[in-house]
């Protein structure tokens, strides 16, 4: 239990508060957007190449689970039958990137879903998330989740909740600042300081 007040943190960490957020019917798809953007199924993908894509989409926001993760443990996680990967494309470019991990079935978590940054602002966003959905939902599932954090874009919450997601519960997550240990550049996320 996290006592009220300020609770201070060593150097080197950050934390964030991590609300998690779900969907327990199937959205109406809007017909307009199908068209707007596409997923394209990635199967067993490089390594190298997953990890320079896991960057461009969440290096702004310091995503770096999968970057710590040695080769086995990603390509044990990449090449699961129960993960898909999508890239998002629009006018013939690819404009973000997102994760389907159905281990838990009937639940199914979109783990990663993420613009790039030249795509941010283009209002591509909700179509992207149409077409996630349309994945998700294809399978017989019967919940569909995810979590997004205060580290993440500032929009990303109610971005999330506009989708027809309802927030269930919320976390603090504590861990080693990524850009200290070299897992991600120095300058990714300026708008979080690093603490040493």
């Amino acid at each position: 239990m996290i006592p009220d007040g300020f609770t201070d943190l060593a150097p080197g960490k950050i934390a964030s508060v991590v609300t998690f957020l779900e969907m327990r019917e199937c959205p109406r798809v809007e017909e307009s957007s199908q068209d707007e953007v596409r997923l394209r199924s990635v199967k067993t993908p490089d390594l190298n190449w997953y990890r320079e894509l896991h960057r461009r989409a969440g290096a702004p926001w310091l995503w770096f689970s999968r970057l710590e993760m040695t080769d086995e443990q990603l390509a044990a996680v990449l090449n699961s039958s129960a993960n898909e990967l999508f890239i998002a494309e629009h006018a013939g470019r690819d404009v973000g990137m997102a994760e389907l991990d159905r281990s838990h079935s009937p639940d199914v978590e979109i783990t990663f879903f993420g613009l790039f940054p030249e795509a941010i602002g283009k209002r591509l966003g909700r179509p992207f998330m149409t077409a996630a959905l349309e994945r998700a939902w294809d399978h017989s599932a019967k919940r569909v989740w995810l979590h997004t954090c205060n580290l993440d874009a500032p929009a990303a919450l109610s971005f999330y909740m506009k989708c027809g997601f309802r927030p269930y519960k919320q976390a603090i997550e504590v861990a080693d600042d990524p850009r200290i240990r070299g897992i991600l550049p120095e300058d990714a996320a300026p708008d979080v300081p690093i603490i040493r």
